[in-house]
């Protein structure tokens, strides 16, 4: 599969300072001192019911759908299949642009206090591999995620979201950090989605003319990809009406 320059789902520190776009849901600070109360993705059932499940995406651009109406972004496409399907669940978007993993392992208390989460799509470490952190680091930042996420529920299902950076550091490290996905996945006992752009990256029909951001028609190859992942995980709780 070709990689192409810097078509990873997150942004470079530079390109950070335009990725947070109109579009982008704003985003708790790390101590939620400041936070703002998320709404449901757009096409969500109705809010004022309790949902039988709760889905959290925790991420990054990707997540955040910058560039895209957050109705075409993959997170709000995944609550449309649900919602389709009849099922009673919410898909909360906690993606954040620029973010990194350590950025997510700070954020996510904040989540997981005002949500009963029930699924984790962990979509985080494009920034970390980029920004040339050492692929420990991200490794351990993300396994703590998902303690945090245990902690706060024995039972949540956790969906790992793999991710590729392009050869600029060195194949050396990138080839570590894709590997640090599959190991973690196996480690944790997670589900993994191998590679979350898998057939986006590098397209250029599918991607933005920033070259790292999936356009609409990005984003629903991306959705098939969770959803793929989520089906079966959704499937346990049989969420027709």
């Amino acid at each position: 599969m070709r990689i192409g320059k810097l078509y990873l789902l997150a942004c470079i520190p530079v390109l950070c300072l335009g990725c947070g776009s109109r579009n982008d849901r704003p985003a708790p600070s790390a101590n939620g001192a400041d936070a703002l109360a998320l709404a449901p993705n757009p096409g969500a059932a109705d809010p004022a019911r309790k949902p039988d499940a709760v889905l959290l995406f925790l991420g990054n651009s990707l997540s955040a759908g910058a560039g895209v109406d957050p109705a075409h972004a993959f997170p709000a496409l995944v609550q449309q299949r649900m919602d389709s399907l009849g099922w009673n669940a919410q898909a909360i978007n906690a993606g954040l642009s620029g973010e990194t993993s350590a950025g997510g392992l700070r954020r996510i208390d904040w989540y997981l206090e005002r949500h009963a989460v029930d699924v984790l799509v962990l979509e985080l470490g494009g920034n970390d591999g980029l920004r040339g952190i050492p692929v420990d680091v991200t490794a351990r930042n993300l396994r703590a995620i998902m303690d945090k996420a245990r902690r706060a529920n024995p039972d949540m299902e956790i969906i790992l979201a793999g991710m590729q950076i392009p050869p600029n550091l060195g194949q050396e490290y990138a080839q570590a950090f894709r590997n640090v996905y599959p190991a973690l996945a196996a480690g944790e006992r997670v589900r993994l989605i191998p590679f979350l752009l898998e057939g986006v990256g590098g397209v250029d029909s599918l991607m933005q003319a920033d070259g790292i951001h999936p356009n609409e028609a990005g984003h629903r190859i991306v959705a098939e990809h969770v959803w793929a992942a989520l089906q079966p995980v959704m499937e346990k709780w049989r969420f027709r009406e």
